[in-house]
């Protein structure tokens, strides 16, 4: 018999990275499905529920839209019939993302740029 260790909400913020309060509107939203609760009604994160939030939080930090995090949500809860959509949802961001990717290295060209021009501007 196998035994499931859970993490405390405390444990689930320091693991994730999240915040106590995004966790509970992930969980309010659907983002986050199926957190169990304790007899005492307090939340108890699984492995799994952390597995979960890592993928959220790459999502997340890479400028995935909410609506976009609970289509794919969405779509993993629905099963592996849905890899294809599932794809299709990552390649897209993928996508936004490289597009983000590719402003950032412009505007970090033009700061260098500037950069340059203000240290040749002030040497000696």
């Amino acid at each position: 018999m196998s035994t499931i260790s859970y993490l405390t909400p405390a444990q689930a913020v320091a693991e994730s990275g999240f915040s106590l309060d995004t966790l509970r509107y992930y969980e309010k939203i659907g983002l986050l499905d199926g957190v169990e609760r304790s007899a005492s009604g307090h939340r108890r994160f699984t492995p799994a529920d952390l597995e979960w939030l890592g993928v959220l939080r790459c999502l997340r930090d890479t400028g995935m839209p909410i609506a976009d995090m609970l289509r794919f949500a969405d779509l993993v809860r629905n099963g592996e019939h849905t890899f294809a959509d599932r794809l299709a949802v990552l390649l897209e961001h993928s996508v936004q993302v490289d597009e983000q990717i590719e402003l950032l290295r412009r505007q970090r060209a033009y700061l260098q740029h500037k950069v340059d021009f203000y240290r040749s501007a002030i040497a000696p």
